[in-house]
């Protein structure tokens, strides 16, 4: 059955109205679900199969019947870990249905399933009793309810439930506890991820500073945390304030509450600097004495970096206090960890002396008053521009060198008379085409919100009066909406927040086609051109993530690779994914290649734009996929890229645009490590461009040098 799906098209920017399969959203929801990377989760696995062993061993010495509850069984993996470890019985929940089917499909493969029942319900709706989904409760609690920030997968609430009504009192749980911990530093990089810093723009009359309004400096910022992986992140780019601070302990054995809390811990700063930022992870135990532990921590807190297992699904916390603080070597203070039942946040406080920990707040406008009480409301952006633009956009507005090189690009095309239309998303270029001496300067804001942002950003920076601002698509302006006047330099970055892939940008040229009317024949248009460039790479990890297991711990998962390859050859498989590359290190195989290009100074062309070519292999290695990006080019002269930032190293080594996703087309041949590694001599492939959906379709085969396509 076919069901009608509305989306806005991000390219095109105009609402379609999509014939899909029924079962889309359940396609979507396996081909980029992570339970690849967790079933090569070789540490975790292995952690969890130990943390099950013992805990039925501990139950059998007790001479009970060793009866599990798993909470969130996936393929029914950990319940099959607890059979074999001599359970009596596994009850496993799983509350998505394509999943649960599945894991009756795996366990039954297995051979468990007079061992295990798969349970399709919420855990809250699990019932206990004779007529009940369990006869009675369970002694043993098996769960793998995390994410990156521990608890924002509802794991607090589903245990809070589950001990009131699932297993019996004082239960083994596997794991057996959970450690946050917590890190407070210095670092410019990541503090340009949550506030927007002066801009500094040359001009023919010597430089002019875009400051950030009062409000935007004040505002305390979005309450989600940022998750990355933290071990990318060079040591250089920040300075530890303190030590690793153990913040808070969760002991899963016993009755979990999903109150608001908060935990503070004392410290001294190692040295004196800025307090900006809160880099913190989890570690599990899976059993009570804790010499079963699986930890994220980043590499320089590490017991042993060089043995780190790299995973996706679990990674780091980057946490961002509400302003930063001056802080001083040795003068004591206390960093607090707050929580609600999904969400953790951090605060700073000074106290009073070394011998009172009485705290006292200040890195937040004002504490609950309850005599100092460290306990808090949750933080929430009150400036809009937490609410606009994302951790990587902020750091993309607050790239200076980026910034001159749109500056020096303008100063080439713009005149004293030039009237000039900025097309993007909360973009600078409106103040930086005033500043460098246009007559008049019109932006378009698509949103409210985006209006009154931009707004408060002009009036800081006494523009107001000076910059129009127009809310509302660009592709509805009339000559009204321009005071008459027509267009002589049509700007972009280009950015817009609905973009997911590198080529949604090309949004800007769907409006300069709509906007044409208003422009004179002989506007110019920044930039002028875009293209599509290619590139074959070997992931370091990421190829894991779309890798299928076949056997797990000695469990046969083919039927969830067989799932998940499904999921992809309904329509993923012959799409690109987006990905911040700077997080996940890989080796190019072969020397970028320009695929397609698109002239912004032709209105949007009738006909498909089609590409077909070979991509020569320089580099030996696994050519695990190609990652695609656009080059923007400003003028002749200047070109603008979200990907690759310099040409690669030696050794294939990419540095790329730490603000943009870049796209990553897979190739399924290469991504089961299995398979025996051949020599292909090149990658071919076939990309078209469709003007009236806006969507680039790709084809990538691998070729040998007898011509054989993979």
């Amino acid at each position: 059955m076919k069901v009608f799906c509305g989306r806005a098209n991000p390219t095109t920017g105009s609402v379609e109205w999509l014939e899909e399969d029924e079962h889309y959203d359940y396609h979507q929801e396996i081909a980029r679900s992570s339970y690849a990377d967790m079933l090569h989760d070789k540490d975790r696995n292995v952690k969890y199969y130990q943390g099950i062993r013992a805990a039925v061993s501990r139950v059998k010495e007790r001479r009970q019947k060793a009866l599990v509850l798993d909470i969130g069984t996936g393929t029914g993996l950990l319940s099959m870990m607890a059979v074999t470890a001599g359970a009596d019985f596994c009850y496993a929940i799983e509350v998505f249905k394509p999943m649960a089917d599945a894991a009756v499909k795996i366990v039954e493969k297995n051979g468990f399933s007079d061992k295990i029942k798969i349970i399709n319900k919420h855990s809250t709706e699990v019932t206990v009793g004779p007529d009940g989904d369990m006869p009675c409760r369970a002694n043993i609690l098996v769960t793998e309810l995390f994410d990156t920030e521990l608890i924002g997968e509802g794991a607090l609430p589903s245990y809070e439930h589950a001990h009131r009504h699932l297993v019996q009192e004082n239960c083994e749980a596997v794991p057996h506890r959970a450690t946050v911990y917590a890190q407070l530093v210095e670092s410019r990089r990541m503090w340009s991820w949550n506030k927007l810093f002066p801009v500094h723009v040359q001009t023919s009359l010597g430089e002019q500073v875009i400051v950030p309004p009062l409000e935007l400096e004040r505002c305390p910022g979005a309450p989600s945390v940022y998750d990355i992986q933290l071990n990318q992140v060079s040591p250089a780019d920040f300075t530890a304030l303190s030590d690793v601070l153990p913040m808070f302990s969760v002991d899963f054995s016993k009755q979990v509450s999903s109150s608001a809390a908060c935990h503070s811990k004392q410290f001294e700063p190692l040295v004196s600097g800025r307090a900006q930022v809160v880099l913190s992870w989890w570690d599990i135990e899976m059993d009570p004495e804790g010499k079963i532990k699986c930890t994220m921590a980043p590499f320089w807190a590490h017991s042993d970096p060089e043995g780190l297992q790299w995973r996706d699904h679990w990674m780091q916390c980057v946490y961002f206090l509400s302003q930063e603080e001056p802080v001083i070597q040795g003068s004591a203070l206390c960093l607090v960890a707050h929580h609600d039942d999904y969400c953790v946040w951090y605060s700073l406080w000074r106290t009073r002396s070394h011998s009172s920990p009485v705290c006292l707040f200040i890195s937040w406008p004002s504490p609950e008053k309850n005599g100092g009480d460290l306990h808090q409301v949750r933080p929430v952006c009150d400036c809009q521009a937490h609410l606009l633009w994302n951790r990587p956009r902020f750091g993309e507005l607050n790239d200076q060198d980026r910034t001159d090189q749109y500056v020096q690009a303008l100063g080439t095309v713009l005149k004293p008379d030039s009237i000039c239309l900025s097309v993007s998303d909360g973009s600078l270029l409106p103040m930086l085409a005033w500043h460098l001496g246009a007559k008049q300067v019109f932006t378009v804001e698509c949103s409210a919100a985006s209006h009154r942002l931009m707004k408060k950003i002009f009036k800081a920076n006494h523009l107001e009066e000076k910059i129009n601002i127009i809310e509302k698509r660009p592709e509805l302006l009339t000559p009204a909406d321009l005071g008459g006047e027509k267009v002589s330099l049509l700007l972009g970055e280009p950015f817009f927040t609905t973009s997911l892939l590198p080529w949604h940008n090309l949004y800007f040229w769907y409006v300069r086609t709509a906007v044409d009317q208003h422009l004179v024949p002989s506007a110019i248009v920044m930039p002028q051109a875009a293209s599509l460039h290619a590139m074959v790479v070997e992931f370091r990890d990421l190829w894991r993530i779309r890798s299928p297991c076949g056997d797990c711990e000695g469990f046969d998962v083919h039927i969830m690779d067989d799932m998940v390859k499904r999921a992809l050859d309904f329509r993923e498989s012959r799409e690109a994914e987006p990905h911040p590359l700077w997080e996940y290190p890989c080796r190019s195989l072969s020397e970028p290649q320009r695929i397609l290009t698109f002239d912004f100074g032709q209105l949007v062309p009738q006909q498909p734009v089609r590409a077909e070519g070979s991509i020569e292999l320089r580099r030996p290695g696994r050519s695990h996929g190609a990652v695609l990006w656009m080059d923007y080019h400003l003028t002749p002269d200047s070109t603008v890229s979200t990907g690759l930032l310099r040409p690669a190293g030696d050794k294939g080594d990419c540095c790329w645009n730490p603000h943009c996703k870049q796209a990553v087309y897979f190739f399924s041949t290469s991504l089961d490590p299995r398979v025996p590694l051949s020599s292909p001599q090149s990658v071919t492939y076939t990309v078209e461009f469709h003007p009236h959906t806006g969507d680039i379709t790709m084809d990538f085969r691998l070729s040998d040098d007898l011509g054989s396509v993979h």
